[in-house]
C-alpha cells in the first residue's frame, strides 16, 4: 500500500533497522569476496509532492548505458565520502545544486553485481528545480510519483540470462520507464521501511 507523501515518513524510514542489500539477494547466492568500489547515489524527493528525480543514463556510457538510475556514481579521490560523491554527481548529471538539497540520511549500502558498494543518500529538494541534463551522461531527467516509489506492491521479480547464468532482479515499471536492478532494489528497501 502506498502511503501519502510526508517528509516525516521519509525521515522515520531511516530509523528502521535493516541490513545491506545486494544484487545477489534473490538468487540466494553469496556475493563474491572481491574489493568493491565505493559509490553514492542521491534519492532526491521534491518537497512539494515527494516526486523522485531519476535519470535515463546516456546510451554511450561504459557502465549501465540506457538504464534508469538515481543520480550518482563512484567516489572520486576529491570526494570526502559517498555523500559528497552523490551530491557532486547530481550537480554534474542534472544540475542540482547541493545547497538545494536537505540531506536527511543514508540507507545501508547495496552491493552490485558489477562490483560497486552503493550508498543511497536521501534528501529533499527545496524550492524550484529545473533539471539540466549533462548530455554525455544523461539522455533524460524525469520524476516518479511518491505513490509509485513508496508502494512495495509496485515491485515485481523478473529474470534474465547474464554472463551465462539466470539472474533474478526487481523491477518497478512506470509508463515508458523500466526501473530495475540495483535502483529498483534500493527503492524497494526504502518502500518497505515506510510501511506501517
Amino acid at each position: 500500500m502506498s502511503p501519502a507523501w510526508s517528509e516525516d515518513l521519509l525521515r522515520a524510514a531511516l530509523s528502521v533497522t535493516t541490513g545491506p542489500s545486494s544484487d545477489f539477494d534473490l538468487d540466494l547466492s553469496t556475493p563474491p569476496d572481491v574489493p568493491l568500489r565505493p559509490a553514492g547515489v542521491l534519492a532526491a524527493f521534491h518537497e512539494d509532492d515527494g516526486r523522485l528525480i531519476l535519470t535515463k543514463r546516456a546510451s554511450g556510457l561504459r557502465h549501465h548505458p540506457g538504464q534508469i538510475a538515481l543520480p550518482g556514481g563512484k567516489v572520486d579521490p576529491s570526494d570526502a565520502d559517498e555523500i559528497a560523491a552523490a551530491l557532486r554527481e547530481a550537480h554534474e548529471e542534472i544540475g542540482l545544486n547541493a545547497a538545494q538539497v536537505d540531506l536527511i540520511g543514508t540507507l545501508p549500502a547495496h552491493q552490485t553485481v558489477t562490483g560497486f558498494s552503493v550508498t543511497p543518500v536521501l534528501g529533499i529538494i527545496r524550492g524550484e528545480f529545473t533539471p539540466i541534463p549533462e548530455p554525455d551522461e544523461v539522455d533524460e531527467v524525469f520524476s516518479l510519483p511518491f505513490a509509485h516509489v513508496s508502494d512495495p506492491e509496485k515491485y515485481q521479480v523478473a529474470r534474465r540470462r547474464w554472463r551465462g547464468t539466470w539472474r533474478s532482479f526487481h523491477v518497478a515499471p512506470y509508463g515508458p520507464y523500466y526501473l530495475w536492478g540495483a535502483t529498483a532494489r534500493i527503492l524497494l528497501g526504502l518502500a518497505r521501511r515506510m510501511q506501517p
